[in-house]
């Protein structure tokens, strides 16, 4: 187990910003597989695609506490949902300390 992000689009392909009911039902699929999400505020990401294009678009920051085997799972459901041609998501820490009230 360790926590990951993902950084998930705000808008489509064609610059149409999603909705929040849309993006909501992927919070939900996503808490199904993993039991909890952490959504930070948005980012805006640059990358230069493979033809030379620079494509700054708003990305927002979704931290995810689970197995390496459930985050590939979340990356593949999400290049689907979202019509990605690539999705970005990176370990953050596998020191994770989880205290419970007993």
């Amino acid at each position: 187990m360790g926590v990951w992000e993902i950084l998930i689009p705000k808008c489509s392909n064609e610059g149409v910003e999603y909705s929040v009911q849309y993006h909501q039902a992927w919070d939900k699929k996503v808490r199904e597989i993993t039991g909890g999400i952490t959504i930070l505020k948005s980012a805006k990401g640059h990358w230069v695609n493979p033809e030379g294009r620079l494509l700054i678009e708003d990305m927002i920051p979704v931290r995810i506490y689970c197995t390496e085997k459930n985050i590939d799972k979340i990356i593949d459901f999400t290049m689907e949902y979202y019509n990605q041609d690539t999705i970005f998501a990176y370990r953050t820490s596998n020191k994770v300390k989880i205290r419970k009230r007993k």
